[in-house]
């Protein structure tokens, strides 16, 4: 059985309220979950640092590969320097729950996470319910609502006269009660 390691970390201090209250406005402004994402976004910035960093004295080649790839998951990024200047806004704005916002799909981040967990939202064609999912700019313009069929079941035409009849007298001795 293989083991999931954490791919975060925990700040070092626990209550440290600039810290907080600097959380608590990301979290409002793109509808997370919970902290967590926001050390998972910090985690994730990290680890495009570490590599951006081994790559510092790699061949320009190597660093071409690096910087077009994340040209092509959305990050404005020119040179390796760049990177090392990226912030954790910037890879939550890649989040398919931010960008269902920003295409106006939902009234706000909370609804844009529902609808996506409700598996309402295709990309590329494909249901995706995950809201963290990175969204690449060829994607971006493939996010739109899955239109889910309804099933209606057909009305019967064939209605014994009867049942009109009936209805139709019980109708009229209501409307003589209530009239008086």
């Amino acid at each position: 059985m293989i083991r999931k390691h954490k791919k975060f970390s925990k700040p070092r201090t626990r209550f440290d309220s600039t810290r907080i209250e600097e959380e608590d406005k990301i979290v409002e402004r793109y509808g997370l979950k919970n902290k967590r994402e926001i050390w998972k976004a910090k985690g994730k910035l990290e680890r495009i640092r570490n590599i951006a960093k081994k790559l510092i004295d790699s061949s320009q080649e190597e660093q071409e590969k690096f910087l077009v790839k994340l040209k092509k998951q959305g990050f404005d990024v020119k040179t390796t320097v760049d990177v090392l200047a990226l912030t954790e806004e910037e890879i939550l704005k890649r989040r398919l729950q931010t960008i269902v916002y920003n295409k106006k799909l939902s009234t706000t981040p909370k609804g844009a996470r529902q609808l996506i967990t409700h598996k309402n939202i295709l990309v590329n064609g494909r249901i995706v319910n995950i809201p963290s999912y990175m969204v690449e700019v060829d994607e971006e313009n493939m996010v739109k609502l899955a239109h889910k069929k309804r099933i209606v079941k057909p009305v019967s035409q064939e209605i014994p006269e009867e049942i009109i009849v009936e209805n139709k007298e019980e109708i009229i001795q209501i409307g003589e009660i209530e009239n008086g």
